[in-house]
């Protein structure tokens, strides 16, 4: 018999480690190829590491909440065959090395006990119910000495609200910047000046303290579920959005007939050349990054009193899943993508999210967000916007309805499909001219459809 080394699978550029959360195999169990061993969190997602080999499991090196790094050994399964892996003892449970100072002057040792205090004086922080903090966020607050209100404290920007690194960095560099009082001067220094006379001054309110929520009192008959922890932290996030940016909405509606024809002449045979459906989706993506190209001033971000301007274009595509909760896969570069690519891109994406697969760099630095609320037959919505970003689009349901129909020969009526689209804005950066006329350049981009196009 053989043994295999099951290490956490690189998961992104900028992850470079990750939180167990629970083991779904146990000592003794019989594992199959492909099948998920353990489940993960890092800074972005949760995913599922799954193992490499058929076999059985015999050792687990690390426990729920312990830090691993990429590439570290987390379990040791047997399988068939002869030889044995070496397994390296993880990082972790070696014991840390303590320096030896040979005849350190006495002042010098003061100096290292009075920092040792400071630093073990803060207690470590750990994530709540209403707060995930991933590993990289947790070893920058224990270096810094930040404690768990401070953290508690520092708005979140990352997927569902979460403190990236990004942001904990910011918060450190704007406490390091603060004013700091000046000493008073010496004695020697200080010169008789005449007291100023006295000045009325008018006492400010107090701010009313924020009132508490009102109880709920569930009764015998009542279910009561306990929210999941994506649910805890989307809420949070919604909450976060709203408090942060000022939303305003602009409503259009889009002439898609054109569109709609198109897609149903094309559909069959796309189904059968690439094996994948087609979609409106990609055909509403690529108007979006169109009309971001017309305006840039769109697809930028707020730090403080100041505008990022993006470079890329990166448009998120909001997707249900299955237990009724939300995530954001990123189309990166979407500008740059021809509509094969754009449905391809698409359905990737949409499939991987269905199947929990998606990887932490499938769902980060996004721009933009597109959410098709028609899909649950909403004609349209005032969509959150998804934070850092300015701006995000619902999609109405597709209907067909009588409209006015113009032509050189007169108006008449006609049997058209239509849907609407809203669009919410950071009120803040986005002025209603800009908001509106963004939004009308998608629906000009739809409209525009040409009905002879290729795919």
């Amino acid at each position: 018999m053989a043994n295999f080394e099951l290490k956490l699978p690189k998961m992104g550029e900028s992850v470079a480690e990750a939180t167990i959360t629970s083991w779904l195999k146990e000592v003794g169990e019989t594992i199959e190829a492909d099948e998920a061993v353990l489940e993960i969190a890092t800074d972005k997602v949760d995913s599922e590491v799954p193992s490499e080999v058929d076999g059985v499991l015999i050792e687990k090196l690390f426990d729920v909440d312990d830090v691993v790094q990429v590439g570290q050994t987390i379990a040791i399964i047997q399988i068939d065959g002869e030889g044995t892996v070496e397994v390296a003892a993880p990082a972790a449970t070696e014991p840390a090395v303590e320096p030896v100072v040979e005849e350190a002057p006495k002042a010098v040792a003061e100096v290292a006990q009075t920092v040792v205090a400071a630093q073990t004086s803060v207690a470590p922080v750990v994530s709540s119910g209403d707060r995930f903090y991933s590993p990289l966020v947790k070893n920058i607050a224990k270096q810094e000495g930040i404690s768990q209100t401070e953290l508690d404290s520092i708005p979140g920007t990352g997927k569902d609200g979460r403190v990236t690194k990004n942001d904990i960095k910011s918060y450190l560099q704007s406490r390091s910047s603060a004013p700091v009082t000046s000493a008073a001067p010496a004695p020697a220094e200080v010169k008789e000046v005449a007291a100023p006379k006295p000045v009325e001054t008018k006492s400010e309110p107090k701010p009313k303290a924020k009132p508490a929520p009102t109880p709920v009192v569930a009764s015998g008959e009542d279910e009561i579920i306990e929210m999941t922890r994506m649910g805890k932290l989307i809420s949070k996030h919604m909450i976060d959005s709203v408090q942060t940016s000022a939303h305003v909405q602009s409503f259009i509606e889009a002439d898609v007939t054109e569109i709609w024809n198109w897609r149903n002449k094309h559909k069959n045979a796309f189904k059968q050349r690439e094996g994948e459906n087609l979609t409106f989706t990609p055909i509403f993506m690529e108007a979006v990054a169109k009309a971001l190209r017309d305006y840039p001033m769109m697809n930028i971000s707020v730090q403080g009193d100041s505008i990022i301007k993006k470079k890329h274009i990166n448009l998120g595509m909001a997707a249900a899943l299955s237990d009724g909760n939300l995530i954001v896969p990123v189309i990166k570069d979407a500008d740059q993508l021809n509509l094969l690519g754009m449905a391809k891109k698409v359905n990737d994406l949409a499939n991987r999210a269905r199947e929990n697969k998606l990887n932490p760099d499938d769902i980060q630095d996004g721009t933009y967000t597109v959410t098709n609320v028609g899909t649950f037959g909403s004609i349209m919505g005032t969509p959150i916007i998804n934070q850092p970003q300015v701006g995000i689009l619902a999609l109405g349901a597709i209907r067909k309805v009588p409209a006015v129909i113009e032509t050189p020969q007169g108006d008449f009526i006609g049997i058209r499909y239509k849907m609407f689209m809203s669009h919410s804005y950071d009120h803040r950066v986005v002025n209603g001219a800009l908001g509106g006329q963004f939004v009308k350049a998608v629906k000009d981009y739809l409209e525009a459809w040409d009905p002879e196009r290729e795919i």
